[in-house]
């Protein structure tokens, strides 16, 4: 008979296994990768906000999409998508084309150095994240691993948050 709680049974709980405790963690760790990702997106060849690499990845994710869709995808306004493709543009990272069915529509592509640009920061990221795991134990690594399967998976699983802004009423 297994003892509850008693030294053997790893699912016992201790203080610091609740679902706060570990988010909270978690927020630490998200920060820190966060300018693990900074850092090395700021060693590329070429220095970019990280607005601009998200729109490069945007573009990079749906070659050809339009200035709207990549207001909708950043989540800002279209003057401020048209400023920050031009500023790409100028910088030889993003080139506009016009639609060859609508005259209206400009179709967004990156350029082969907008492409290399980044190649060049996803090679730093992942060299900088690499270097960070190589300093775990082996068995930390697996535990991480499976701790990230697990929470993509209750993540991907879990229903709409019955309180989330798409349900309520205010």
């Amino acid at each position: 008979m297994t003892d509850l709680g008693g030294p053997g049974d790893h699912r016992a709980r201790r203080p610091g296994d609740g679902p706060e405790a570990v988010a909270l963690q978690i927020v630490d760790a998200v920060e820190s990768l966060t300018a693990l990702w900074s850092v090395a997106a700021q060693e590329a060849s070429l220095r970019l906000s990280p607005h601009q690499l998200r729109a490069l990845r945007t573009v990079q994710a749906s070659p050809g999409l339009n200035l709207t869709a990549l207001a909708d995808g950043l989540d800002i306004g279209l003057p401020t998508a048209s400023r920050l493709c031009d500023r790409l543009g100028a910088a030889g990272l993003l080139e506009r084309a016009p639609h060859p069915d609508t005259r209206r529509e400009v179709q967004l592509w990156l350029t082969p150095h907008g492409q290399h640009v980044l190649c060049d920061v996803a090679a730093r990221r992942t060299q900088a994240l690499t270097a960070a795991l190589a300093a775990m134990q082996p068995a930390e690594r697996a535990a991480l691993s499976r701790g990230l399967r697990g929470f993509l998976t209750a993540r991907n699983t879990q229903p709409p948050d019955a309180d989330g802004p798409e349900n309520r009423s205010d």
